[in-house]
């Protein structure tokens, strides 16, 4: 699994998603309750940047029609969407946080 560094733990404001590419791969990372996360920046509903929306619970909220994915898992809480979105393994070293979208074990 290849890490890449996507910015500074410092860059990152508390429930606010920040937008990153990783491999050509746009990605919303987000640091809530102590932990970071990385989940696909696109809606499994609509082509819309899910780092656009609100961050509540471990959930990251789609600002056009209001479906939630779990941070986590990336399991959407209700309608309109129905499919996760992927989420990503993060690493932080140091203030660095890298993410990784490969699927090498």
């Amino acid at each position: 699994m290849s890490f890449l560094r996507v910015c500074s733990l410092s860059e990152l404001a508390e429930d606010t998603p920040k937008r990153v590419q990783v491999d050509g791969v746009a990605v919303s990372v987000v640091h809530t309750d102590g932990e970071v996360y990385a989940i696909n920046d696109t809606c499994s509903h609509a082509n819309v940047s899910l780092s656009e929306g609100e961050v509540e619970d471990c959930r990251i909220e789609c600002w056009l029609h209001g479906s939630s994915f779990d941070l986590r898992t990336g399991k959407p809480s209700g309608l309109p969407a129905t499919k996760p979105v992927p989420v990503y393994p993060v690493k932080i070293e140091g203030d660095d946080v890298l993410v990784s979208v490969s699927q090498e074990s």
